[in-house]
């Protein structure tokens, strides 16, 4: 399989992803899936949407490359940093467009798969490099990662980025 095959489709399973997390939350409401799913639909919750998905993609990538035998390297921090950048990424598109118009589902969808496909395009190259020293620090980047997200899902600033406009209420304590 040639990488650029294996980055499309981790920008189709990350994509399908996102909708599955987006709902994982409500369909088993517990600690680990307040941490790795939104618990309301602020937009800094909704951005465990995107770095799960991409992350979840590239496990998936992973067992691929192991499977196959396939001789691509950086594959764990190459997708753990396509998942890292999709959010700023994302909210650069995003934040003008919804300060302008406000939330649209569609316009939402859109953006978010234009994200997944820069960073999917991000981790390609990286893989194409010599290896990266820190191939093996990715679990403990993406175990700090949501350990951030648990903290800001427990204990929200008090932000426009962390306040769920449907119900006003910020992170899940009040949600």
């Amino acid at each position: 399989m040639k990488l650029r095959y294996l980055k499309l489709l981790g920008v189709i399973m990350a994509f399908l992803l996102c909708f599955l997390i987006h709902f994982l939350y409500d369909l088993a409401p517990c600690f680990i899936t307040s941490v790795i799913a939104p618990v309301n639909e602020s937009i800094a919750e909704h951005m465990k949407i995107l770095f799960g998905s991409i992350l979840l993609s590239g496990v998936i990538q992973k067992i691929i490359v192991k499977v196959k035998h396939l001789p691509y390297k950086n594959v764990c921090i190459s997708n753990f940093t396509a998942a890292l950048l999709s959010i700023p990424i994302f909210l650069v598109m995003y934040m003008p467009i919804y300060k302008a118009i406000g939330e649209n589902l569609i316009i939402t969808i859109i953006i978010m798969l234009i994200a997944i496909i820069i960073v999917e395009i991000i981790s390609y190259l990286i893989m194409k490099k010599e290896d990266v020293k820190l191939e093996n620090m990715a679990i403990i980047f993406t175990i700090t990662v949501y350990t951030i997200f648990g903290i800001l899902t427990y204990f929200p600033p008090e932000q426009e980025l962390f306040l769920d406009p449907i119900n006003l209420t910020y992170g899940i304590k009040n949600s």
